[in-house]
């Protein structure tokens, strides 16, 4: 029962967010229609944001195996599936337990606080509770102690991290009704932040001149298919036609199996920006009831590719400014005796595109580029510290990628390193915790007295 209710259920997005916007539709007393109408359309929004990023992850698995071959790259390949596929078999239960209550720690801390942010990512919420439960086992903690420091630690990331971007937010929304809950955060806080001191957010990526002869380019499924199809192309020429044909094509020709790959990856993103729409026209009206009646002014967080839609330009070059940074990452990694991190295409593109995304709405094109390769080193970075504290996980070909897991896993497992004592350990992590809370408080009421 535990098993259906934490993985099954709780741990499917498309139901647990399906299972908010039904909630918040019955408590508002909606017509039996609306309710049905709205909860499904939810659910389907969900279930096409889903299908879009199979379709692109399937397509850049292709472009990764072409890519390693062509340049004979070995190393650890970050993917956030399949190093909790790894993980479930030893920490299955700490995982579903630090989960279960991390999303009731959520919903009090976003009652008790200012922080009004109810975090609807739900493989993240997963992601993120493996890794804390991963951290914590093997730094010797087990039992209750373990799943409540740990449901208390996941409940107080999954409102900081949306309150830590929700100024950007605001700035890509031009509105205050959703948040981003994704634990790509701190990439994305880092391109806004440096993307406002270097650049200028009038001249936009959306506002880029093209050329007449070349106004095609406006559409944004045309731009990402010319793109990704000649990054499909080249990779191929360089992985050679008897590789491609032999192992990944089933003998189509390679360059046509290259240019459908291209389009492949342009229709995902294109089934993503249509799953956003209809998301956010249903989830943030049935979000209300609950808004009102539980938690008073609370806003949903939602994923990364929620932000895609308000940027197409920055979405592209996020993904290529960020990947060509962790290619550049891979050779200066051994330089300072840290394992090879090669570049996963998957991380790389959603919180690539999305650090591109919060770069420009503070800093234009200039902010969209140097907040993306500012995110393509750190999630190249950290993962490779990440590595040596994740105990008996840290031998597998493949660890964590997004940013915010690499950050709290270093200091979690740095701090276990030092103390020996649980009790101390869960003191300072407490105290670390009151202190991130205190910071924030403080800024929301300088906010509140600016406007």
């Amino acid at each position: 029962m535990v098993d259906l209710l934490m993985n099954d259920i709780l741990g499917t997005p498309e139901i647990l967010v399906g299972l908010f916007a039904l909630i918040g539709l019955l408590i508002q007393r909606k017509m039996f229609s609306d309710v049905i109408s709205g909860t499904l359309k939810t659910v389907l929004g969900f279930v096409i944001l889903g299908a879009g990023a199979a379709v692109i992850e399937d397509s850049l698995g292709q472009f990764s195996s072409m890519f390693n071959h062509a340049f004979n790259v070995d190393g650890v390949i970050p993917n956030n599936e399949a190093i909790v596929a790894v993980a479930q078999d030893s920490f299955g239960t700490e995982t579903a337990m630090i989960m279960l209550f991390g999303m009731i720690a959520n919903i009090i801390l976003a009652r008790l606080t200012p922080f009004k942010f109810i975090f609807l990512t739900g493989h993240h919420i997963m992601f993120m509770a493996c890794l804390i439960a991963v951290i914590l086992t093997t730094g010797g903690m087990s039992g209750v102690p373990m799943v409540i420091l740990g449901a208390v630690l996941l409940g107080s990331l999954m409102v900081l991290f949306p309150a830590l971007l929700q100024p950007y937010t605001k700035e890509i929304t031009q509105s205050d009704d959703i948040a981003i809950g994704h634990f790509g955060s701190i990439g994305y806080f880092a391109a806004g932040f440096i993307g406002k001191r270097v650049g200028n957010k009038s001249r936009s990526t959306e506002e880029i001149n093209v050329p007449k002869s070349l106004g095609f380019l406006r559409d944004t499924s045309v731009a990402v298919s010319l793109t990704m199809v000649i990054l499909f192309v080249v990779v191929g020429g360089f992985a050679g036609n008897a590789f491609i044909e032999s192992e990944l094509s089933g003998g189509q020709n390679f360059l046509v199996f290259s240019f459908m790959q291209g389009l492949a990856f342009a229709a995902g993103v294109y089934i993503i920006l249509a799953g956003v729409r209809m998301i956010l026209g249903e989830i943030v009206p049935a979000f209300k009831g609950i808004a009102d009646k539980v938690v008073p002014n609370a806003k949903p967080a939602l994923d990364c590719p929620t932000v895609f839609p308000f940027a197409n330009n920055a979405v592209i070059l996020g993904f290529i400014v960020s990947f060509i940074a962790g290619l550049i990452s891979m050779f200066l990694l051994p330089v300072f005796s840290l394992a090879v991190i090669v570049p996963g295409l998957v991380p790389h593109f959603f919180t690539g595109a999305a650090a591109g995304v919060f770069g420009n709405a503070t800093g234009g094109r200039v902010g969209a580029i140097v907040g993306a390769a500012a995110n393509g080193i750190m999630i190249s970075f950290l993962p490779a510290l990440l590595l040596p504290v994740l105990g008996t996980l840290g031998f597998e070909s493949t660890t964590f990628g997004d940013a915010d897991f690499g950050v709290i896993g270093i200091v979690l497992g740095n701090i276990s390193n030092v103390v020996s004592s649980n009790l101390l350990f869960s003191l300072i992590v407490l105290l670390l915790l009151a202190i991130c809370f205190a910071i924030g408080w403080k800024s929301y009421k300088k906010q509140e007295l600016n406007v």
